[in-house]
């Protein structure tokens, strides 16, 4: 079952993620994420968070069709991220996809993409969706990138050390490294291919996918 996430970062022109929505079979907002879920005109199956970022008449609106709101204190042990991938799980989602989790601060960011580590632990599919490029994470599986070839792709060890690493369709492979959290040089690949693979044998990777603009 695949859930989209909205988040409450930067987003850019909305039309943009029409594709990733139309896939949903789940639609969760995290808080303010309602906001943008609001102007896209999407109807959330839950609303998540201590509620402080959405707006006085996107929370009435919801309420009055009769959306769910599970509403936490503003002082929690918790992000909103961590609190959606929470009720994501217990709805067996077994694919997430954020959107508007990526870009603006950079403490955000970056725990938005640990914040899912547990879960790609326990099998889950995560991704994190922006019009420019995708940052998936890849525990101890495969991963399979379509686009077009001259794309740029970043991968990093979100684990301390992730073994076994592999890179297939690119420009410059990779066949069973050990890639570090503290030595980051596996970045810009290029995909040399439509179809390009990155698997890991032990650990968590983060892959990021530059997606060129069609010409």
């Amino acid at each position: 079952m695949k859930c989209i996430v909205f988040s409450n970062g930067e987003y850019g022109a909305l039309e943009s993620y029409r594709s990733v929505l139309a896939s949903a079979e789940i639609v969760l907002c995290a808080d303010g994420g309602a906001n943008y879920a609001y102007a896209m005109q999407v109807l959330p199956n839950i609303i998540i968070g201590d509620m402080d970022s959405i707006r006085p008449e996107v929370r009435e609106y919801y309420e009055q069709r009769g959306v769910p709101m599970h509403k936490f204190p503003r002082r929690k042990d918790f992000t909103d991220t961590q609190l959606v991938l929470s009720v994501a799980a217990s709805l067996h989602a077994d694919e997430i996809i954020f959107i508007g989790s990526l870009g603006g601060r950079l403490d955000h960011t970056l725990s938005n993409l640990f914040a899912g580590m547990e879960l790609a632990s326990k099998g889950k599919k995560i991704s994190h969706f922006h019009p420019d490029y995708t940052a998936s994470l890849l525990y101890n599986g495969e991963l399979e990138l379509e686009g077009r070839a001259g794309d740029l792709v970043s991968v990093l060890a979100l684990s301390e050390q992730a073994r076994g690493v592999c890179e297939k369709g690119f420009e410059y492979p990779l066949d069973e490294v050990l890639l570090e959290s503290k030595n980051p040089y596996a970045v810009s690949n290029v995909m040399s291919e439509p179809r390009s693979q990155v698997s890991v044998g032990e650990g968590t990777l983060l892959i990021l996918h530059y997606h060129q603009l069609p010409e």
